[in-house]
């Protein structure tokens, strides 16, 4: 089995990074979890062994956020239902998605990307490895509503970020200065191998127009969140608007 690999990016919020994926867990002063997004579905028992590194049980999750329900961010998601009963929250634009993890809006021809791009096979290699050819569905979702604050650990606010999927949502964690980005904007491309801030290429991305629109959101939390946490690549301490600046450089591919 994979060893874990985690680490405090922020007060209070761990990050999980497996097959080029991340998985956040959050904990509050009760002893309670959430999860953000869960990652694919080898990552599931690296999940058990986070918690106990941090001195928590699977009883502790009070919580799952799907950011999105791309297969690579829902690959647990039907176990902590089934297994756990944790209750799941997503915005319900991607509702259809979640219970299909392979019925998804992208605008371009996956299969191009590994010859126009070679840095992406070990990438995509390791996210097949680790189950993302066989990601079960997930029903019985929670409506994450934008604007609303979440009633789970974090408290986080739920800010709609479109584009990359049609509901997709960023979390801004006030107390904590962190903005959990998914998939809006990331510092690593799985489909380009491409880092820095940028979003994600059109092989997973249903509308890029709409996507790159949807950082102006992210920037209105320019100076109340210090630490950005994509769903791929490594957090980002060098300010929302540069971030963004340099994803609307960067562009679409």
């Amino acid at each position: 089995m994979d060893r874990v690999v985690l680490s405090e990016v922020a007060d209070g919020v761990h990050r999980i990074e497996h097959a080029y994926v991340n998985v956040y867990l959050v904990t509050d002063d009760e002893g309670r979890v959430l999860v953000v997004d869960t990652g694919l579905p080898a990552t599931w028992n690296l999940l058990g062994e986070a918690l106990r590194e941090l001195g928590r049980r699977p009883s502790d999750i009070a919580a799952v956020v799907l950011t999105h329900a791309h297969f690579d961010h829902t690959g647990s998601a039907a176990a902590f239902r089934t297994r756990l009963g944790v209750p799941i929250w997503l915005h319900e634009e991607d509702f259809t998605i979640a219970a299909h993890p392979y019925r998804y809006a992208h605008e371009n021809v996956r299969a191009t990307y590994p010859f126009r791009y070679p840095a992406s096979l070990r990438i995509l290699a390791s996210m097949t490895a680790a189950g993302a050819l066989r990601v079960r569905g997930v029903r019985g979702l929670l409506h994450a509503e934008p604007g609303a604050t979440l009633p789970v650990p974090g408290a986080p606010r739920v800010i709609f970020t479109p584009g990359h999927t049609y509901g997709h949502c960023a979390l801004h964690l006030f107390d904590r200065d962190v903005l959990l980005t998914g998939d809006a904007l990331v510092t690593l491309d799985p489909y380009t191998g491409r880092r820095g801030p940028q979003i994600i290429a059109g092989a997973a991305t249903a509308d890029s127009v709409q996507a790159l629109m949807s950082l102006d959101r992210l920037t209105a939390y320019d100076s109340g969140a210090t630490t950005l946490l994509p769903g791929h690549g490594e957090p980002w301490t060098g300010g929302v608007a540069a971030a963004v600046e340099q994803a609307r450089r960067t562009g679409a591919h």
